[in-house]
């Protein structure tokens, strides 16, 4: 059951029970509601800061859905919702068809992720390099022995295509950053609808690799050490490590709204920029502060 639909009962109950005159004193009180949707990394913590903020300020209702950060950024185009979640930049043609709308989005980054490169606790390869990921990723390495590892396909996992972590793992580990790159993944790469599923399959898999937002690993998975380039330092992702520059595979998490936000709206993302950022450590990220 959605947040905001558990949050409904709750109030349709106290209404029902209340003494007289109760339930009129309950429909006395403002209610705002914020639609939030998006990015699939950002919705568990996206959950967190809505409930904590809902406590502070009950009347505001705020609901969360994921979907990806296409299906967000979409729906900000569209008009749809007040606030789009994505863990990656809007797109200069997303840009455009919001402009087309009469909609200038506004961007705010809210927190910090790692990307962190994932497999089988039995696999004994500990690090990769930027380069061998991608290699791995594009289907020109195919066997784990190429990189340390024992004589095994590899099974290659990845978020699909509306995710932002795709878009990001796409253009800055199989392209390394390089524009001019038109690397894309193997056609052998298994697509998986969200972190979850990725998580089940390495899980029960011991060729498998995947690649998710570091909030989403669970300790039955086995991190790989990043280097930049053979001979660099191998470097696990944690919030040290991103914060120094010293993890490859980092980036920022973002909302954006409509225009400048006003009112409610405003309050929310101030809050979550501010007082916020105590929640997002503890949900595997980075905070801003």
């Amino acid at each position: 059951m959605s947040l905001c639909a558990c949050v409904g009962i709750v109030v349709g109950l106290l209404s029902g029970c209340a003494a007289p005159g109760a339930a009129s004193r309950l429909t006395d009180v403002p209610s705002v509601a914020i639609e939030n949707m998006g990015s699939d990394t950002l919705v568990n913590l996206a959950l967190a800061w809505a409930e904590d903020y809902m406590n502070r300020h009950p009347e505001v209702r705020i609901s969360v859905t994921g979907g990806g950060s296409g299906t967000g950024i979409a729906a900000l185009i569209n008009g749809t919702v007040d606030i789009a979640n994505a863990s990656r930049e809007m797109k200069p043609e997303e840009i455009e068809r919001a402009r087309a709308n009469g909609i200038e989005p506004r961007e705010f980054v809210v927190a910090r992720d790692a990307i962190a490169v994932v497999v089988h606790p039995s696999n004994p390869v500990d690090g990769l390099t930027l380069q061998q990921i991608a290699a791995l990723y594009t289907g020109e390495i195919t066997n784990w022995q190429a990189v340390g590892g024992e004589d095994r396909a590899v099974v290659l996992l990845s978020r699909e295509s509306n995710s932002g972590t795709y878009v990001y793992f796409l253009e800055n580990v199989l392209r390394l950053g390089d524009p001019t790159n038109q690397a894309l993944f193997s056609p052998d790469t298994l697509l998986m609808p969200s972190s979850e599923g990725i998580s089940a399959e390495i899980r029960q898999n011991p060729n498998a690799i995947g690649y998710d937002g570091l909030g989403y690993v669970t300790p039955d998975q086995k991190t790989l050490a990043v280097a930049r380039a053979s001979g660099d330092e191998y470097v696990l992702p944690s919030v040290k490590t991103v914060n120094s520059g010293a993890y490859p595979i980092s980036r920022p998490l973002y909302m954006y709204t409509a225009g400048e936000p006003q009112g409610a709206v405003k309050a929310y993302l101030d809050w979550i920029l501010n007082e916020g950022q105590a929640r997002v450590a503890e949900l595997g990220f980075v905070p801003l502060h």
